[in-house]
């Protein structure tokens, strides 16, 4: 069963990148999600590796892998892999399926297009990136 625009835009809120963003504008974000399944044991963020994904686990469970020790287990409506939106970065860490998990997707071509016809997302998600980084400036 795929979800419908409102459940979408309810998952997506919650992530600090889309803080700012009014349900208007959560609802463009959500329009260049897709649902995708994954098997069990899959790595769907490779440590090392520049991202190119951002993730909410809609079902199942992963591990998440840094430096070879498990650090955390997202389940239903946690996310993972947001910085790649905006940033060409390695990840910091991997993440594993643990079982079949049904995931929505943004690829970061997807949401870099959408930011291009958008300057209202643009900002918000710049003033939420600055609000992230505001703890380690002077």
């Amino acid at each position: 069963m795929r979800l419908g625009r409102d459940k979408k835009i309810d998952l997506i809120r919650h992530v600090p990148l889309f803080s700012r963003c009014s349900r208007k504008e959560l609802a463009e974000i959500a329009s260049v999600a897709d649902e995708i399944d994954f098997p069990e044991g899959k790595e769907i963020i490779r440590e090392g590796e520049r991202g190119r994904e951002f993730f909410v686990v809609l079902e199942g469970s992963v591990d998440v892998i840094r430096g070879g020790r498990k650090v955390a287990t997202l389940t239903d409506g946690n996310f993972a892999g947001e910085m790649a939106l905006v940033s060409r970065m390695p990840r910091n860490a991997t993440v594993k399926t643990t079982t079949p998990v049904r995931a929505l997707v943004i690829s970061d071509q997807a949401f870099r297009s959408l930011m291009k016809r958008s300057s209202e997302i643009q900002l918000k998600v710049l003033e939420a990136l600055a609000e992230r980084l505001e703890p380690t400036t002077v």
